[in-house]
């Protein structure tokens, strides 16, 4: 592999939408967004499936070119997979950019965020099938994402069966007490050590300096975040799951969070879930976050509503940089999505 960019043998459009919804969202974020859609070599002016990519937290689409070292970018991955010598069934890939300044969205609505699914659902989905010849119906339609892309993968199909008839999640959040549970007392010692148990001075000190610069700066900014999507009142208060001072659950508010757990969620969904074209399920076993665990949830929890037909496998690898994961997914989503 060579180190540097080349050019591609599919098309990528590098567009922007501008969103009627995300226009005065309560964070003050940009509400014209980029939408990136690579269509690749072969579909010629042919209707093609669309698989949504979505990223994860504190992503935000030109990340998709981001390279590790000795490793293609995952735009390079993609062109590479329909482009190759063994390709799938030729489809387009639509990269959206739902950030937040928080960190991300969950691809939740919000009264503290933003409306980043109707955002999602309502904006980019017709936006993409106006602009280009496309299959505009949920058995042609796919979403995938890694981490909380993979969290939206998993939840966006359950709420609008609609449009999506297949997902992709890779080590998605999920089984909400491993992934996001370990982190509140880490959290909450750094309120009290570094800020004084007050997360308006945390986010004073954030926003003035490099962010990421200190080790508390993940635990602080994901549990606010993830908070901000998951329990804000009607007036966009944040509530918080925990009490900062001790890190004692607040129950209400845990149960908010839990609701919004897609191992919780399928059997509410279950009727969606069973009209699936493709489901994709995979996490590295040495996931930091327990996202493995989740996945093995996630995939039994739909065993449990007669959701069997799943391409599920935990590989040998940590959460971090498994980039090279993605063109298993699309190869399925591409293969089971097309006419």
């Amino acid at each position: 592999m060579q180190p540097w960019s080349r050019p591609l043998r599919g098309c990528l459009d590098e567009l922007e939408i501008d969103s009627a919804v995300l226009r005065g969202n309560p964070l003050g974020d940009p509400h014209v967004r980029p939408l990136w859609v690579y269509s690749a070599p072969g579909g010629g002016d042919a209707r093609l499936p669309v698989v949504y990519m979505i990223q994860g937290f504190t992503g935000q689409v030109d990340m998709w070119r981001n390279r590790f070292p000795l490793r293609p970018t995952v735009i390079e991955l993609v062109d590479d997979l329909f482009a190759g010598d063994d390709p799938p069934p030729p489809c387009r890939v639509a990269f959206v950019d739902c950030w937040t300044s928080l960190g991300g969205s969950q691809f939740l609505d919000s009264p503290a965020t933003g409306r980043y699914h109707t955002h999602l659902c309502d904006e980019v989905v017709p936006f993409v099938d106006g602009r280009y010849a496309t299959l505009p119906a949920p058995e042609h339609r796919g979403i995938a994402g890694k981490s909380s892309g993979g969290y939206g993968a998993m939840v966006t199909p359950m709420l609008r069966p609609d449009l999506f008839g297949g997902l992709a999640t890779h080590a998605g959040d999920a089984l909400f007490e491993l992934c996001y549970l370990t982190e509140f007392a880490p959290a909450v010692r750094a309120l009290r050590d570094d800020y004084g148990g007050s997360y308006d001075r945390f986010w004073a000190d954030f926003r003035a300096r490099p962010a990421m610069a200190k080790e508390s700066d993940d635990a602080l900014l994901n549990e606010w975040a993830m908070a901000a999507c998951y329990s804000a009142d009607d007036d966009g208060t944040v509530r918080l799951p925990f009490d900062p001072a001790t890190g004692q659950l607040v129950d209400e508010v845990w149960q908010r969070w839990l609701a919004w757990d897609p191992v919780r969620m399928v059997p509410g969904h279950a009727d969606a879930l069973r009209g699936m074209k493709a489901i994709y399920v995979d996490a590295g076993r040495r996931d930091q976050y327990w996202l493995d665990l989740g996945a093995e949830a996630f995939v039994r929890a739909l065993a449990g509503v007669g959701v069997t037909d799943v391409r599920y496998e935990l590989f040998d690898a940590t959460h971090s940089a498994i980039e090279y994961r993605y063109p298993i997914a699309l190869r399925y989503l591409a293969e089971r999505l097309s006419p």
